[in-house]
């Protein structure tokens, strides 16, 4: 055999071995996916490695009320993946010299209140500025999400609460923070936050199916959104438009998603150390990192590190993940927002990857029963979780929520079971478990009764 059909041979090889390897994948996440049925809201799913799209499918129901079925190219509320739109305006005003990471908020809104520490664009953008999130303050007036504000209203309605800690000291995730950017980004551009990003990101990227939602807009393509009531599904509650704003106002599809990443790591809208920057996880002023960036969660799961952010809101739930080493690119959005995103996301990730995310150390019978018990949160002791034996597995069940597997990394350490954002450590003092701390949005103790 010559040298030349030597070659040929090896190429066909590997081209077969790339098709028998992308229809396993299809296989695999029809197999994930093929338990949405036409009677239930659904999702569009999009994988790509590098430039080549692996899977793009939608499943399950747009609109159950018209029966449309759900296709790949429908338009999505996004809700917090519109803070990766948001930190890259900022990062381009930045890059034009209009803006300092470190400058105070006071500069850009001179009534904001001072307080002891400076609150910097840099800490909006790694929510670490300790303002708390105007979606979780217990306000006086009732239905204040269906209530029309202009982004000064909104602002006026959060800034006099007290901060809940000193700016750059901790990490506690606040839509607060990229409400204020938004808004520092038409005070420096003078145009409105809509206008900026049109110019600036959606049209330079030819991002046709990207909108941002505007009460009693058509937008083409846009699915419903539903939340579940016991066994029935129901249309979501009607929020106003104007509350989610630069923190998650934005619609957009599976493909504009891709296309809008790929010109990211094209450098085609800030010069590469900037985006390397904003994928960094940021350093509290007392030396720890969060898995946070600006616009970006970082983790690291084993080998593989993702740069990520998920989505959530009234009738969806979103979530855009990057594997850097391995280029491969997920997109899930949901049109439900009881929707099992993070186990869909694990699963898809473990699949195409062809590795677990989560190393799993087994526990011993003895240390499992010392570990459970009813555990109070610390700073209110009206709120528990019940640390319960089932067989050789541990389970949190959270009253309100869900019940979670607990999947041990260390002896001590622990993740929950196809969840990435929340890790945790059971703490001994004298011998005997006391509390356990978990780390999701912030630093939570929680005391073993």
């Amino acid at each position: 055999m010559t040298r030349s059909m030597l070659l040929i041979s090896a190429l066909l090889f590997i081209r077969e071995f790339s098709i028998a390897q992308s229809n396993s994948i299809e296989k695999g996440l029809d197999s994930i996916f093929g338990t949405f049925s036409q009677s239930e809201p659904g999702c569009a799913v999009f994988v790509a490695k590098g430039d080549k799209i692996l899977y793009e499918k939608g499943f399950g129901s747009a609109d159950l009320e018209l029966n449309v079925d759900m296709t790949p190219g429908m338009v999505f509320k996004l809700a917090s993946i519109t803070k990766q739109f948001t930190a890259v305006a900022i990062l381009q005003l930045h890059e034009q010299g209009k803006i300092s990471l470190k400058d105070s908020i006071q500069k850009f809104i001179p009534d904001y209140p001072l307080h002891s520490n400076p609150i910097t664009i840099e800490s909006l953008l790694t929510h670490t500025s300790g303002i708390p999130d105007y979606m979780q303050i217990d306000y006086r007036s009732q239905n204040m999400e269906r209530w029309d504000f202009s982004p000064r209203q909104l602002i006026d309605s959060f800034k006099n609460y007290p901060l809940q800690f000193a700016p750059g000291s901790k990490y506690a995730y606040s839509n607060s923070g990229y409400y204020l950017l938004g808004y520092i980004i038409e005070m420096v551009s003078g145009k409105k936050y809509e206008d900026y990003l049109q110019e600036r990101i959606l049209n330079p990227l030819g991002l046709s199916h990207t909108y941002f939602d505007r009460d009693g807009g058509i937008i083409p393509g846009r699915v419903n959104g539903y939340r579940r009531e016991g066994s029935e599904f129901r249309n979501a509650d009607y929020w106003s438009p104007s509350i989610a704003y630069a923190a998650g106002g934005l619609l957009s599809n599976t493909e504009d998603l891709y296309k809008w990443f790929r010109g990211l790591l094209a450098n085609k809208l800030i010069k590469k150390e900037t985006l390397e920057k904003a994928f960094t996880p940021f350093k509290l002023s007392g030396g720890s990192f969060t898995n946070y960036g600006y616009g970006w969660q970082v983790f690291s799961t084993g080998r593989n590190q993702s740069i990520e952010h998920g989505g959530h809101m009234n009738g969806f739930i979103t979530s855009l993940v990057y594997y850097p080493e391995q280029e491969i690119f997920i997109t899930l959005l949901f049109n439900s927002e009881d929707a099992p995103k993070d186990e869909m996301s694990t699963k898809i990730s473990e699949l195409v990857l062809g590795v677990s995310l989560h190393k799993e150390v087994k526990q011993s019978l003895n240390n499992l029963v010392e570990y459970a018990g009813t555990y109070r949160l610390a700073t209110d002791k009206e709120r528990t979780i019940e640390i319960v034996l089932e067989g050789e597995k541990l389970m949190a069940r959270i009253p309100g929520q869900a019940t979670f597997e607990i999947v041990f990394e260390e002896e001590s350490k622990f993740g929950f079971k196809n969840v990435k954002e929340i890790s945790g450590t059971f703490i001994k003092e004298n011998g005997k478990v006391t509390k356990m701390v978990i780390e999701q949005n912030g630093r939570f103790v929680w005391e073993k009764n």
